[in-house]
């Protein structure tokens, strides 16, 4: 019978013995797996794609670098080469002899990315000849389902089938993570510049487009197959993917020597091939490209390389997208290069939900702390190095949600286990001990919202006795938006198991409202009873006192705001001219005194400008005051437009003007800013079709060379104005 009893009790320990990891497994994975299907919920909806492209960026900047691109010439249009050329659209003159310059060098193709759709004169005859005598040539147009809104390629370029659309597909977050190769319209097809291009250049080494083995639908390209972009790839959700799209593996293009900048490609600029300064060798056998680079034509977009680890977000011009588009599919075709490639939607979901897994059993499994997080570190570090890796042999795998579900795991796991140690100091008998000997109110609620333990100051607050209110709800003693307002408070509690304080409204047994504040928190005893526990305080007085500073201060605010408006609108009006905006003589004078004694301090020379109106009068006696009003306000936009920013022009009243010239080098330059005046002001001005033309009288004086007085400088320089109108007028001189 011992012997029995004995074996018993042994069985009964073995079987506690394996139910524990079995419930605890099924914990974990139940943990798990409601971790894996909220992040996959999220994604299917599209949550985590600005997080996942954001990933993905932060891979592309972190691969090394690849060697420089050395079949690809980029010939920019930049600033210096718009001034030189001076006018844009550039003259068809000047775009056909860079084609004709290019081609002496015998590029294998060139791409011109400037749309050609309309003649430029003078030189248009020109570029058609440039266009029939470069068969290698290849242009641009943007398609578009609108008409309004596509603009079509140069004519003869569109005969000879030498067009490639350059229409770039933007994702949501304004970036180009995508390119296309083809696209159809009204039942034709079209193929994007960057693919004319390769496509050119891949023919002299024997490779044309074929269907791919594995998929005819797909297109192959020498080694490459070119996997059509589908609208859920990656961390996509319903993205377009109308044409033939493929996911850019843009090439992190390296410097490789002083004569490639930017993103990597050698570049040359318009006026260095106008200017015969570019070396053969750099346009030889090469695709060349030609595209605007210049700030002020504002043609740039975002790619993954524009987000920086560290430092500004750096746009790329849109030929050098081009460029980057290019490279691709060359490297992709001769050497291999990998694409971008992503995995099917089960794989992923299962690598997503496997990390999910990896987390909640790693933080349940490792009790120690200091272990506990060295592990999750190393983990993190074993996640994120995969995907790196995965991504310089072309895959794209998902790690945003990855190190989500790992995180919700751990999380979730670790709530757990301080649940359970917590629990056990709760209970019952604690509460009623305990809570009379508070003085603040305090109630005690079971998961049915019913009154089962109340502290006598409650019961005085809300003015019944403890013996009416037990097992009683809210909706037995309050207002319903009251009772309704603890419901769900308390509903908030139960469902978090997380303490909740908020400010509500109580309304006792005579009537009187009073504001409280009141902290909810959840309770377990060792029996696993929930109790929800609230303590509660009389915030009445304060809430008042608060409400009436809140209003004195915004009283008080308003009356500040109202004095600053009033004191800068005084500050304007007495340092600047009423009509034109422009400082007056007031402001002129103090300005004139600054810049001579900071003069004196810098040894700095300082020029003085006192300028007349010619004709001025005239326009007033003909065509009234109004109109003359508003020519001085042309007038003062024009000075301002003249001169540096840290220059002062006043008016000081009628048609008379100054300009303060700070820091000048040499007396010449003072001429040099009365000659663009003299320009400027002389270029007729139209005023309610009205075409007037005046001109100015200008004298001129200089500190310390006239004069160290202010006053002494402004009367020589009037001096020298009056002499300027005697001699001619439309003229200067100096005093």
């Amino acid at each position: 019978m011992g012997i029995s009893k004995q074996l018993s009790q042994r069985l009964v320990k073995l079987r506690f013995a394996l139910q524990q990891p079995l419930h605890q497994g099924r914990r974990e994975l139940f943990t798990a797996s409601s971790v894996a299907a909220c992040i996959l919920l999220l994604r299917s909806f599209g949550f985590m794609q600005y997080l996942e492209w954001a990933a993905l960026d932060y891979l592309f900047q972190l691969r090394p670098q690849e060697p420089p691109e050395q079949r690809i010439t980029i010939v920019t249009i930049d600033e210096a080469s718009l001034h030189q050329v001076g006018s844009w659209p550039i003259p068809d003159r000047n775009i056909a002899e860079v084609l004709q310059k290019l081609k002496d060098n015998q590029p294998r193709a060139i791409g011109l990315d400037i749309y050609r759709n309309l003649p430029v004169e003078p030189g248009h005859q020109d570029l058609v000849k440039a266009y029939k005598s470069i068969p290698n040539l290849v242009g641009i147009e943007l398609l578009s389902n609108n008409k309004n809104t596509s603009v079509p390629p140069a004519s003869w370029l569109y005969q000879t089938r030498r067009v490639g659309f350059n229409n770039v597909v933007y994702d949501a977050d304004g970036k180009v993570r995508r390119s296309l190769l083809y696209w159809h319209t009204e039942h034709q097809a079209h193929e994007s510049f960057a693919l004319k291009l390769a496509l050119m250049y891949l023919k002299s080494n024997g490779i044309t487009p074929k269907k791919a083995k594995n998929n005819p639908d797909y297109l192959q390209l020498g080694k490459a197959e070119f996997r059509r972009f589908q609208p859920n790839d990656g961390g996509y959700v319903g993205a377009d993917n109308r044409g033939y799209q493929i996911l850019s593996n843009f090439p992190k293009v390296g410097t490789g020597s002083s004569s490639v900048e930017g993103y990597g490609f050698r570049k040359v600029s318009m006026r260095d091939v106008l200017n015969n300064q570019v070396p053969p060798s750099w346009i030889k056998d090469r695709i060349v490209l030609i595209g605007s680079t210049a700030t002020s034509l504002q043609d740039f977009v975002f790619f993954p390389y524009s987000s920086r680890l560290i430092g500004t977000v750096k746009p790329v011009a849109g030929i050098e997208l081009q460029a980057h588009f290019i490279s691709e599919i060359i490297s992709a075709a001769l050497e291999g290069r990998p694409l971008l490639k992503v995995w099917s939607h089960l794989i992923e979901c299962l690598w997503i939900s496997a990390w999910a897994y990896v987390g909640a059993v790693v933080t349940r499994r490792i009790q120690r702390p200091n272990l506990n997080f060295i592990s999750i570190l190393l983990l993190y570090f074993v996640l994120c190095g995969s995907a790196y890796l995965a991504l310089l042999f072309g895959w794209w795998i998902p790690v945003v949600p990855a190190l989500l579900t790992f995180s919700g795991s751990a999380i979730a796991i670790t709530y757990q286990v301080a649940y359970r140690q917590e629990e056990l100091k709760r209970s019952k008998e604690f509460l009623h001990q305990l809570i009379n000997k508070i003085p603040d109110p305090i109630f005690v609620k079971n998961k049915k919202h019913q009154w089962i333990a109340l502290n006598e100051a409650y019961c005085q607050f809300i003015g019944y006795p403890e013996n009416v209110l037990i097992e009683k709800s809210d909706y037995d003693f309050f207002p319903k938006h009251e009772a309704d307002a603890f419901r769900a408070s308390d509903e908030l509690v139960f469902q978090t198991q997380q303490p909740h304080e908020n400010e509500e409204d109580f309304t006792d047994a005579r009537g009187i409202t009073h504001v409280i504040a009141t902290k909810r928190s959840l309770h377990k005893d060792a029996a696993g009873n929930f109790f929800l526990v609230g303590v509660m305080r009389d915030i009445t007085v304060r809430k008042r006192m608060e409400d009436e500073l809140r209003r004195a201060a915004d009283d008080l605010s308003r009356m500040n705001k109202q004095l600053k408006v009033k004191e800068d609108h005084l500050r304007y009006l007495a340092y600047n001219d009423a009509l034109t905006g422009l400082p007056n003589r007031k402001y002129f004078i103090e300005q004139l005194q600054e810049s001579l004694l900071w003069a004196q301090e810098n040894n700095s020379l300082t020029g003085l400008l006192f300028i007349d109106l010619d004709g001025f009068k005239q326009v007033n006696d003909t065509f009234g005051h109004e109109i003359g009003d508003r020519l001085l306000i042309t007038v003062a936009q024009r000075l301002t437009h003249c001169l540096r920013s840290s220059d002062t022009v006043s008016r000081l009243g009628g048609d008379e003007f100054t300009v303060i010239l700070r820091a000048i080098p040499k007396l010449q330059a003072a001429a040099t800013v009365a000659e663009k005046i003299l320009a400027t002001l002389t270029e007729p001005i139209v005023l309610e079709g009205h075409i007037m033309k005046i001109s100015a009288s200008i004298g001129i004086s200089f500190y310390p060379s006239n004069s160290r007085d202010s006053e002494a400088l402004i009367k020589l320089a009037d001096n020298a104005m009056y002499r300027a109108k005697h001699l001619g007028k439309n003229r200067y001189e100096f005093a």
